[in-house]
């Protein structure tokens, strides 16, 4: 099953299932709307109105989760290159609402900062309330996937010790276009083994298997649910692998006019224009 939030030509944002160039719309808002009644899944089953997807825009696939928790660190062989060990335990970090927009959208850059950098990254989207999950729950919690790109002020992240301030600009984060249930994407206990890339102006700077991370969605949910409680449509963030450009020599950054496509396999992309903050605000 792959879900969306739409926005449709009447403005209204609405909760799809995807169908080749259709989508019908669900009794929802947006996804995570959906995924808060109980029966979300027996709801997305179900026919309804459908759209052209030409003539809709993609949403950020969840608007406004609750939670946004991503994870640093995270890839083996990213790791291992830099002479780190593997963690014993995940690198956690908070993104806010704010941050997220959609698969087409612009991602702004901010005034602020001069070194605003891209991480490609599989998110996990909760679709069960739980708590102290142990892996059989948190393996049933998973709602789906779908991509995500960090990006990132580095010159922000850096100022101190803590990262949020160069995580969370507002319009920098992409995410979408959809919403993949597991079912569709196998891999088992350790969730999917993908591909993910990322290119700038064509050109790919990252490419990894989802596959390689040290901690899976499944151990994600475990240990942040043991933490606090997870709801439907909060959103995990996995990491990010190699090949960013504050680690190039020398060092890369986005820039008015930069296009940047996200992309996982099975899954979908996100295709993004950098602009200065300000340019073609209304």
């Amino acid at each position: 099953m792959r879900l969306a939030t739409l926005r449709l030509p009447g403005g209204r944002t609405a909760a799809v299932r995807v169908e080749g160039a259709t989508a019908v719309e669900l009794p929802a808002a947006d996804v995570g709307a959906l995924l808060a009644l109980p029966d979300w899944r027996e709801r997305a089953a179900a026919g309804g109105t459908r759209h052209d997807l030409s003539e809709a825009d993609p949403a950020p696939v969840v608007p406004r989760p609750g939670k946004i928790v991503c994870v640093g660190l995270n890839y083996r062989a990213h790791i291992l290159e830099m002479g780190r060990e593997l963690p014993a335990y995940p690198t956690l970090f908070a993104k806010y609402p704010e941050a997220l927009i959609g698969a087409r959208d612009d991602i702004v850059l901010p005034a602020a900062s001069s070194a605003v950098d891209w991480e490609a990254e599989l998110a996990v989207v909760v679709g069960a309330t739980v708590r102290r999950a142990d892996a059989r729950a948190a393996r049933a919690a998973i709602a789906g996937y779908t991509v995500l790109n960090d990006v990132t002020a580095r010159d922000y992240q850096y100022r101190s010790a803590q990262w949020l301030q160069g995580k969370t600009f507002e319009a920098t984060t992409p995410i979408g276009p959809v919403l993949v249930t597991p079912d569709e994407l196998g891999g088992g206990d350790g969730g999917p083994a993908l591909e993910i890339t990322a290119e700038l102006d064509g050109e790919t700077v990252q490419r990894a298997d989802t596959g390689d991370l040290v901690f899976g969605p499944a151990d994600l949910v475990a240990y942040v649910s043991a933490i606090l409680t997870l709801r439907p449509g909060d959103v995990i963030a996995t990491g990010t692998p190699g090949g960013v450009g504050h680690a190039r020599r020398p060092q890369r950054y986005l820039a008015p006019g930069s296009r940047l496509v996200t992309r996982i396999e099975g899954i979908g992309e996100l295709v993004n224009t950098a602009r200065a903050e300000g340019a073609g605000d209304a």
